[in-house]
Parts: structure tokens; C-alpha cells; sequence
């Protein structure tokens, strides 16, 4: 699978000390800095996305990563839950960006505000599954994303076509993307690596209570 060169890489190498990938670089909340990183390069992309399409009168095609409206937890708000909650690993977040890239390139889908929490919950289960040793089940993860067990079954399987099933990264491919967060976190502006709609950009405790939150459908 890889995985083993990967973790090694991550590991060893301290260009992932500024994303939090490797040892205790945390932000004042104590969370890996990727976390605010990703958020803010996903919630660029949607804002982005709504435009063009709003502009163009383009009306986006459903699929059933999408809601009826937008769910009222912001993208940061929900990353943080997931960390919070799924124990992944930090690095699960960048090879979950790296398949959503992915899904996006091969079904030219738009991220918009009604489906990217959905996406996010599927590409970090799917990506704590293939890079972690340990992991909780679907049923864990849907109570986590506020879905039922079986709608996170359904997203899984149409996500795991959807990436046609590629879920091995490389070191080159990691350490590319965890670039475009690095960029972000030293300059505050990104040279994105998202893809809008298909198309590659070049701008651009205890408590256990894991439900309080359902995604809108």
C-alpha cells in the first residue's frame, strides 16, 4: 500500500513541523495547524464555486453528496469535529484533500456549501482507513458527520468509484500538497491545488456526545 514510506517520510522529515504533521505543532487551540489550513484553502474553493455558478446561472447537478441546504456548521467548525472525534491521524487530512482532488478531476463535481461537509466526512474515513492502524467504523463515523450508517455506506461506495478506487498516494504527491498548505501558512495567500469543477486553478474530553449536529438533507 505504501504506507510505511509515507509515515517514514512524515516522520523524518521537519518540512511537516509547520503543518503539525510531525510532533506537537498545535495552534493556540491545541489542534494540528493543517486543520485551519485545509479549512480555509475548502472554504476558498466553495465561495469560489458559488460565484462562478451563480454568475453563469448555472444551475450545479445533485448528486448524493448533497443536501437541501447547507448545513449550519462552518467547514472549519466540522474539520475540527472530525479531528476531534475520529482520533486520525493529522496526515488522514492531506490524503483526504489528495482524494477529493481526485473525485473532483474524474466527476467534474463543483465543492459547494451543499456537499463538501459530506465529501469531507467520506474522503478522512476513507483516508484513516487506508493511512491509520487503528480506526473506527463506518457507524462511528456517520454519528461523527451527523448521517445515518447507511447514507455514509452509500457515499463511501460512490466516492471510492468515484476516485476509481486509487487510494495510494506517494511521498511526491504528499509532499506537493502539504506545499500549497505551507504556502498558506507562511504568506496567508495560496497557489491552489483544489480543482473547481474538473479544472485545475493556478490562482488561487471526555464527552463523548457525537450527534449534537446533523448534516441537512
Amino acid at each position: 500500500m505504501g504506507t510505511l514510506a509515507l509515515e517514514t517520510e512524515i516522520i523524518c522529515s521537519l518540512d511537516y513541523v509547520p503543518l503539525g504533521l510531525k510532533d506537537p505543532n498545535k495552534d493556540y487551540l491545541g489542534k494540528p495547524r493543517v486543520l485551519s489550513l485545509l479549512s480555509t484553502l475548502l472554504e476558498r474553493s466553495v465561495r469560489k464555486n458559488e460565484r462562478m455558478l451563480e454568475n453563469s446561472q448555472t444551475k450545479d447537478v445533485t448528486t448524493v453528496f448533497h443536501g437541501l441546504r447547507a448545513p449550519s456548521l462552518s467547514v472549519q467548525q466540522y474539520i475540527d469535529r472530525i479531528f476531534k472525534y475520529s482520533c486520525c491521524s493529522p496526515s488522514c487530512f492531506i490524503i483526504a484533500h489528495i482524494y477529493l482532488d481526485r473525485f473532483i478531476q474524474r466527476t467534474n463535481l463543483c465543492l459547494t456549501s451543499l456537499n463538501i461537509h459530506r465529501l469531507l466526512i467520506t474522503s478522512v474515513m476513507v483516508a484513516a482507513k487506508f493511512m491509520d492502524d487503528a480506526f473506527f467504523n463506518n457507524a462511528y463515523y456517520a454519528r461523527v458527520g451527523g448521517v445515518t450508517t447507511a447514507e455514509l455506506n452509500k457515499l463511501e461506495t460512490k466516492f471510492l468509484f468515484g476516485v476509481d478506487f486509487r487510494l495510494h498516494v506517494s511521498v511526491q504527491t504528499f509532499r506537493k500538497y502539504c506545499s500549497v498548505l505551507k504556502k498558506e501558512a507562511t504568506s496567508g495567500f495560496i497557489e491552489r491545488s483544489i480543482q473547481a469543477c474538473g479544472m485545475e486553478e493556478s490562482c488561487t474530553n471526555k464527552d463523548d456526545t457525537v450527534c449534537s449536529q446533523s448534516i441537512s438533507r
